[in-house]
């Protein structure tokens, strides 16, 4: 019996193939989407997941007031939470990123450092190939490299044992590898090459003691009888007790507890959270908002919506074409869920072939679709338990809803109606309605959403920066060299060149070269009684005059001053304001106590050196000889840019020869900032592009099934003298109303959820109505084209053809 279903289901998806056609196609396009969609989303909250003793796993970070957190903490905290908490905390360990060049055999790498305390390898699943974990960081001299790291570095031979030298503050230290580890997998917010002791990091000696220089991550593993909440309220009588200074400071500052009426407190960040973390920066630069995989996961769903409701459409609709043969089956003594089951399997088929074909369409453009959306989804991810299981439950729950529908309408047809000719769909008119408005309405949404997302990342492309980022090349001079003697070199070498205006240096990049680097530094210091925070950006002669940053009062850097390179700041207007000096030019900035005090040289007219995400903070230029320079900035002529770009790149090999070129325009630099906005706004282009190509396939393929239905109507019509025009428009208004009803519904959904996407930007656009009035005149004139295309041919047949039978 079932072989002859399979038989039966198969003649008649051959019999109506046009039928077949546009829901295998249809299907095929939404599972192949759903499936690209689903990968990444999976990948996205697969991060961390492989380690252990994940719900365990806590990042610390401290809260100062309502909002302010940051996961930067003191070197002695680590220390203290082991002597206060042992029974609670099972293990413990500091984490910070110490550069990356490694030297063995006269040989250069670049390299990343990660200076930990042992527990790191008791704490995370990371497998030591080689070393036991409670000794193989034992000395201060020891190392661990993980596999890629062994075989760049020594090729097929054995590292332990081995010396690496690692450049530490300019100079060369030794280490002993005593450990090889596994690589960190692409789902790991942590990433390593080199894994050192933390006391063996530069600054650990100098901040050992100091409870006011926070530059490390700490990470616990509770017990397991400890919950994350008890240890939370176990922290805040630890807080007073050790930070009784910052505290007294936020209170003679004015400072805003928190909601549990807390100035300062110590809180847990779960590692199953560490990657969806954008707020409390614990160093994870690929971190991703919650809201992404979620929202992947509400596009796929809302493009295999639209496959299901066309299928829908489509199988009640060509139910009336096989009414007779229901009408005989009934006759015949079928029982109505057999009648369901072969109708039901028609759809299993049909859902199975079209699974096939878009799994095969997203194997080809798996590749192309990690491109464009920079995801690294694989394959190899199908095969995981879960997801597979996850992707078979999927397609069953689609099939049921695809076919179940149409078969239980077909099986409750009424047998003496279909046989006297007199079927009608009835009440599933209304029906068909119904998914047809839903399918603009997400269609719409659609369209919206991605004019109101490519509008924001236009914005923060063109939105005037305050400094020149059109001529100006960004140069990452790389942890091997010294920073400021390069400089010195390159700007001796590029001083004939005419087409060189300028070149300077700075500490940190304007957003993220091709070093992939992104990081800031932010120093706090008490001025008449007030703490002050301001950015610190280290900087070189000629900073201003490069990138025609203006200045609104004072000077700039002069080589003129012996004190400029010393004792010298310049500030702009935000900082200005935040120290409350009328006449800031002149004031005297007390940082670090012993030193002489900082005198104000210069202010400058506000620029952005961050993401236009934040406001505008106070920030501080300075030039030292403590702080490296880590970019050299090179202002161009506008003309001529692949000869000057030439110039640069011959004068670069000349003064470091071991050092890739990885000059590239601030623009470009900054541009980076938006991937993920960059990324959203591609996403909600190509759903709204399938949602609308799969949504017209649907009405397409409903027109000609509904003109079908009423050709003696409108030969009645012509026959009465009706012209071509009104019956065109007497046969689309239906659809076009149901079109405008869907935009009506899905335009305030998605005016409030673009408007709370926005709401994370502090500079942003307005949303406008116009917007989304020419997202619904797009879906009425994209529905209008497909329905008329139809109803015009309508139109123009013969009457006497349309009347024979009558």
């Amino acid at each position: 019996m079932v072989l002859n279903y399979v038989k039966i289901a198969l003649r008649n998806l051959w019999k109506h193939k046009t039928f077949a056609l546009v829901n295998v196609i249809g299907m095929s396009v939404a599972f192949a989407s759903c499936l690209l969609l689903f990968l990444t989303a999976w990948t996205q909250f697969s991060f961390d997941d492989f380690h252990v003793n994940q719900e365990h796993l806590y990042l610390v970070y401290d809260q100062t007031g309502p909002t302010n957190k940051g996961a930067t903490m003191p070197a002695p905290l680590a220390p203290a939470l082991r002597k206060e908490f042992l029974p609670e905390i099972a293990h413990i360990t500091r984490m910070v990123d110490g550069g990356g060049a490694v030297q063995y055999n006269e040989k250069e790498f670049d390299k990343s450092i990660r200076f930990v305390d042992p527990d790191f390898f008791d704490m995370f699943s990371f497998p030591l190939r080689k070393g036991n974990p409670g000794s193989v960081l034992s000395s201060l001299s020891n190392i661990v490299v993980s596999e890629s790291t062994a075989q760049a570095v020594f090729g097929s031979a054995d590292p332990v044992g081995k010396t690496l030298l690692l450049r530490l503050e300019g100079n060369w230290k030794p280490f002993v590898v005593s450990g090889i580890i596994a690589d960190a997998p692409e789902n790991s917010s942590i990433k390593y090459d080199i894994l050192a002791r933390f006391e063996a990091y530069p600054e650990y000696q100098i901040n050992k003691d100091r409870w006011d220089n926070q530059f490390h991550s700490v990470y616990v593993q509770l017990d397991k009888k400890i919950t994350e909440a008890t240890f939370e309220q176990r922290l805040r009588t630890f807080v007073p007790k050790y930070y009784d200074g910052s505290i007294r400071n936020l209170k003679r500052d004015g400072g805003q507890p928190d909601e549990n009426g807390d100035l300062i407190s110590l809180r847990l960040l779960p590692m199953r959270d560490l990657h969806f973390d954008t707020e409390v920066g614990g160093g994870n630069v690929a971190a991703v908002k919650k809201s992404y995989p979620v929202l992947l996961l509400v596009v796929a769903g809302f493009i295999v919506l639209i496959a299901c409701i066309n299928f829908i459409n489509l199988s009640t609709a060509r139910s009336l074409t096989r009414s007779r043969e229901v009408g005989m089956r009934k006759v015949l003594g079928a029982l109505k869920q057999q009648l369901v089951f072969q109708f039901w399997g028609e759809a299993f088929i049909l859902c199975l072939i079209a699974l096939l074909l878009g799994s095969l369409l997203a194997v080809l453009l798996l590749e192309q679709f990690n491109a464009i959306f920079r995801s690294k989804s694989s394959l190899s991810s199908l095969f995981a338990p879960g997801l597979t299981v996850s992707m078979v439950l999927v397609f069953l729950l689609i099939t049921f809803v695809a076919g179940g529908y149409p078969a239980l309408f077909v099986s409750r047809l009424n047998t003496i109606q279909i046989l006297k000719g007199k079927v009608s769909l009835g009440k599933t008119g209304g029906v068909r309605n119904t998914l047809l408005i839903v399918q603009f309405a997400i269609a719409t949404f659609l369209i919206g959403c991605t004019m109101i997302a490519w509008q924001q990342v236009n914005f923060l492309r063109n939105m005037p920066l305050g400094y020149n980022e059109s001529q100006v090349i960004s140069i990452p001079v790389g942890s091997r060299l010294d920073g400021r003697q390069v400089l010195n070199r390159f700007r001796d070498k590029l001083t004939q060149q005419t087409r060189v205006l300028s070149v300077t240096g700075a500490y940190k990049n304007f957003g993220r070269g091709l070093d992939g680097s992104s990081y800031t530094s932010i120093v706090g210091f008490d001025h008449k009684n007030r703490t002050i925070r301001s950015h610190w950006q280290p900087v070189d002669y000629d900073y201003l005059k490069t990138l025609d940053i203006k200045l609104l009062a004072g000077r700039d850097f002069s080589r003129l001053y012996a004190t400029d390179s010393t004792t010298s700041v310049i500030i702009n207007e935000t900082m200005a304001k935040e120290l409350g000096e009328k006449n800031p030019v002149g004031t005297l900035l007390n940082v670090n106590d012993g030193e002489p005090p900082l005198q104000v040289i210069g202010v400058v007219k506000d620029y952005h050196h961050e993401s236009l995400k934040k406001a505008i903070q106070p920030n501080t230029l300075l030039i030292s000889h403590d702080w490296p320079i880590g970019y050299i900035l090179v202002k161009i002529a506008p003309d001529n840019v692949p000869a000057t770009m030439a110039i640069l790149k011959t004068a670069w090999e000349e003064v470091a020869p071991k050092t890739e070129f990885q000059g590239s325009f601030l623009d470009e630099n900054t541009d980076r900032q938006y991937q993920s906005e960059e990324r959203m706004s591609k996403m909600f282009i190509s759903a709204a592009s399938v949602a609308i190509l799969l949504s017209c396939m649907g009405l397409f393929a409903i027109a000609v099934m509904m003109m079908a239905q009423r050709t003696k109507e409108i030969g009645v019509r012509k026959a009465l003298g009706a012209s071509v025009g009104s019956i065109v428009a007497l046969l689309s208004k239906d659809f076009l109303k149901l079109v405008l009803v869907g935009i009506v519904l899905a335009t305030p959904v998605a005016w409030w959820m673009m408007a709370q996407w926005l709401e994370e930007y502090a500079f942003k656009i307005t949303i406008e109505w116009w917007v989304f009035a020419l997202a619904g005149l797009l879906a009425v004139l994209i529905a209008f084209a497909t329905v008329s295309f139809q109803s015009i041919k309508a139109a123009l047949m013969n009457p006497v053809t349309s009347l024979r039978s009558e």
